[in-house]
């Protein structure tokens, strides 16, 4: 089969955004973000005509009276520019699927009357949704036989009647660890309401349920245990019998786990794993006997990641790669082979899904300017863009993105992705804020680049460079790159940060003496770094959810096995001298680096206490001014509408103060929200 992609009409359209872009009026803004809708899941219809999607719909902040988390609809396409909303307002849908027929779509979503998140249904040609299933406890995944009325799905247990009345009386105690809820899989008749869901016995704690394409196996994601670390790092993909739930073979991967399919002839389970314990990313193609589950690896050496896969015929599979800072579909034979490889001109890809029968793709794709919309290739013909939930865009001033790279100081080449404002840098350069990614195990490619925490083309505008580096550890590359941090963290990974200094003032693009950094999690573990032992280096810091004292760490995350076996790969007992001297705190005496610290008070995957450290540490022992600010109820990330356009406020004022401003003393502790809210008036 061959790639309906045309490189020459990708290159065009792309020319065409651009200077679309050339002629607007305004820079991307901070407030700008809260009207900016973005496309998440996307399936194609069984027919290959249609692509329904879901778009994730921002709170109104400022200006809006509403906070909480975006809401999340459902939307069908037919054609470039012909999509209409079926599921609208508030709410959360979430995976979204055709129904065998090709005359409905169904989804989850916990809506008015449900006591739990539920399976619905919309037929295609309109009305309100139904729905159609729903259990005592939330469905968390599902999948639908071919056969339309088998529902297989997620669910944990009911809870215990008997806990409840004893904590009715004031027995509320939690024993930490032990009192795990496991999920399993279900059985129900959606044509029999009133026959209950039977529950299969299998071997852990569930996550995922996919059934073949004839129906008689079900592909079973389960884990030893509930908890995170075993969810993380000891899932195994299982093919049960479907109709008596007997496990059929298991595929003995040694560490993460992505999504899986069966192929068309129901012989094969292509899966995406970890290639080693080692590996922190589950982004090898993997393809197992079904009946054995002997597996194999496809192209594990290969320098890139792979984010989404499909079936294209009983022998081929398509992969979407991201592959440093751009991405490619590839197609592999269930030999190992590469057989065809296309890269993307368009943006990035993000997400795809085939038509078997005509080869039609529906594919979710971001670009440097405009978020992730819905793109579909028909067969014979180009990618088209279907969607575009923000015309508004259109009027923005963007500044110039590209690719770059260079070498560290043992040689390594790093890339990055940079963002400069319009026209030629002022002399001595433009500030550069330094925003580094978490994980490690992640990367940033050349596309949308801008959102709360992430500031983009927001801070292009203010007269801001901004480089995002894909240092050592990062995705994208391959697993040799990726593991080039294990042993040493935060050692020469973060030195590729610094790296990327020299050379970009060198070109007179940046001025190495107002250079600032931020980042949340492992990001926020390379500001807290460099504020202190590369203190030097950046004049102004905002690390966010950051790791800073990794004894501490380890003793209160969620995580603590995933983050010895596929990072720091010693236990502190095994190198007690490593984890203190690699902690940001150890080197907080002489920061000279004004520190503003943000932080989730109800964050479980780095505890709040990491910045409370921090800051004491800095504050006693630092000679620059360093604060605090914790938002409540939120956890690793801001989710809500309110604390996300607090925390950008502040971040981007921190750095125009220490990197443009005055320097000196903070600015004020409190934000001008009644005046940006229109609360004076």
């Amino acid at each position: 089969m061959t790639l309906p992609i045309l490189r020459s009409a990708l290159a065009l359209l792309a020319a065409a955004m651009l200077s679309a872009g050339a002629a607007a009026q305004s820079p991307l803004t901070l407030e700008d973000l809260f009207q900016i809708r973005q496309v998440g899941g996307v399936a194609i219809s069984p027919d290959g005509q249609s692509a329904a999607y879901t778009v994730t719909v921002p709170r109104d902040v400022p200006g809006g009276a509403s906070d909480g988390v975006p809401h999340i609809e459902l939307h069908i396409a037919t054609g470039p520019d012909v999509s209409r909303a079926y599921v609208a307002g508030e709410g959360r849908i979430s995976a979204i699927a055709w129904t065998p027929d090709g005359q409905g779509v169904t989804f989850l979503a916990n809506r008015s009357g449900d006591s739990a998140t539920a399976l619905y249904r919309i037929d295609i040609a309109g009305g309100e949704a139904q729905r159609i299933f729903s259990h005592h406890q939330a469905i968390r995944s599902y999948s639908l036989a071919p056969d339309g009325r088998t529902l297989f799905f997620v669910a944990q247990d009911r809870p215990d009647p008997m806990r409840a009345r004893l904590g009715d009386r004031g027995f509320r105690a939690n024993v930490f660890e032990e009192q795990q809820v496991f999920s399993h899989v279900w059985r129900a008749d959606l044509n029999d309401r009133d026959a209950a869901a039977t529950r299969f016995d299998l071997p852990g704690h569930a996550t995922q349920v996919v059934v073949s394409p004839d129906g008689s196996l079900l592909a079973v994601d389960l884990a030893p245990t509930a908890l995170v670390d075993d969810n993380l790092m000891s899932r195994r993909w299982h093919v049960v019998n479907a109709r008596t739930g007997a496990v059929v073979s298991f595929a003995a991967t040694q560490s993460k786990l992505g999504r899986a399919e069966f192929s068309p002839d129901n012989t094969r389970l292509a899966f995406l794993a970890g290639a080693d314990r080692a590996d922190a990313t589950g982004g090898t193609l993997h393809i197992a006997d079904v009946r054995t589950g002997e597996m194999g690896y496809i192209d594990r050496w290969a320098e890139q990641h792979l984010y989404g896969f499909a079936w294209m015929d009983d022998s081929t599979v398509l992969t979407l790669a991201h592959t440093g800072t751009t991405s490619a579909l590839v197609q592999y034979g269930v030999d190992g082979e590469e057989r065809a490889r296309t890269p993307f001109e368009g943006g990035i890809l993000r997400a795809i899904d085939l038509h078997r029968d005509s080869g039609a793709i529906a594919a979710v794709v971001d670009a440097p300017t405009h978020p992730r919309e819905v793109f579909v290739a028909r067969p014979g013909e180009a990618f088209a863009r279907w969607t575009d939930h923000n015309p508004q865009l259109a009027n923005i001033a963007w500044g110039d993105q590209r690719t770059v790279e260079w070498d560290a100081r043992d040689g390594e080449r790093v890339e990055g992705v940079l963002i400069t404002p319009q026209g030629r840098a002022p002399r001595g350069g433009w500030p550069l804020i330094m925003t580094v990614h978490g994980g490690p195990e992640a990367h940033d490619s050349d596309g949308w680049l801008n959102n709360y925490s992430r500031f983009g083309h927001i801070a292009a505008g203010e007269g801001f460079a901004i480089l995002y580096p894909n240092y050592r550890g990062s995705t994208g590359r391959g697993e040799r790159f990726m593991k080039l941090d294990h042993l040493d963290p935060p050692g020469d990974e973060f030195w590729d940060i610094v790296d990327a200094i020299a050379p970009l003032a060198e070109q007179g693009i940046i001025n190495p003496d107002r250079v600032g950094v931020t980042g949340g999690s492992y990001g926020g573990f390379a500001s807290a770094w460099g504020a202190t032992i590369a203190t030097e280096h950046f004049a102004a810091a905002a690390p966010f959810v950051a790791l800073t004292d990794l004894m501490s760490f380890f003793g209160t995350t969620e995580i603590p096995v995933e983050m010895v076996d596929v990072h720091f790969m010693e236990y502190p007992w095994e190198n007690w001298e490593m984890w203190i001297e690699k902690s940001p705190i150890r080197h907080a005496q002489g920061s000279r680096t004004p520190t503003l610290i943000l932080h989730g008070e109800a964050d479980l995957r780095v505890d709040t206490t990491q910045s409370y450290i921090l800051y004491r540490f800095l504050r006693m022992a630092g000679e620059a001014p360093v604060r605090l600010v914790t938002y409540p109820g939120e956890g690793h990330g801001n989710a809500r509408a309110a604390a996300q356009y607090d925390y950008g406020l502040r971040v981007m004022r921190w750095m125009t103060h220490y990197l443009k401003g005055p320097g000196g003393e903070p600015p004020p502790a409190d934000l001008p929200l009644p005046e940006l809210l229109g609360l004076n008036d």
